[in-house]
């Protein structure tokens, strides 16, 4: 084995190992080789023998990222796609993964964190801002956040006067 191939194997070995620990992105796996020193060239050879294998898919990662952030963390489309930026997704798969979700389905996910989050809104305009500024860090978008605070505060009123 010459020293080209010595590098390759072992950028192969420790780019299965990093996936070993957690699903990582391409961007993710080439960084973490990267620090590790290895060839640019061995990285390319690793990341191909991971992606032929199915160890390595950007797509799958994308979807069950935004799978789980809407269903764990309640996060909202806009929060979803900027993280996804950020790990290196590539702009067409971000779209395709976050469009999974309706507007009246991510409206239904905002009102769930609000119901969690936001007991009473009682009136106050000082309350409702705060639960409009909790969705949009969340990831909502405006329109949708306003929407979404405003069915609460009916709902909760409802509920007030049924009881």
């Amino acid at each position: 084995m010459d020293d080209t191939e010595t590098e390759i194997a072992r950028a192969i070995d420790l780019a299965y190992k990093a996936v070993a620990t957690r699903e990582r992105t391409v961007s993710e796996l080439k960084t973490c080789l990267e620090r590790k020193r290895i060839d640019p060239s061995a990285i390319e050879a690793a990341v191909e023998e991971l992606t032929a294998s199915g160890f390595l898919d950007d797509e799958r990662y994308a979807r069950q990222f935004a799978e789980d952030k809407r269903t764990l963390e309640l996060w909202g489309g806009d929060r979803i796609a900027r993280d996804l930026q950020r790990r290196g997704i590539e702009p067409q798969l971000v779209e395709a993964a976050c469009s999974t979700q309706s507007r009246s389905d991510e409206l239904e996910t905002a009102l769930v964190l609000l119901g969690e989050r936001v007991a009473q809104l009682g009136g106050d305009d000082r309350a409702r801002d705060k639960a409009w500024r909790l969705l949009l860090r969340r990831g909502y978008e405006a329109e949708l956040a306003y929407e979404a605070v405003r069915l609460h505060e009916r709902r909760l009123a409802s509920r007030s006067q049924a009881a």
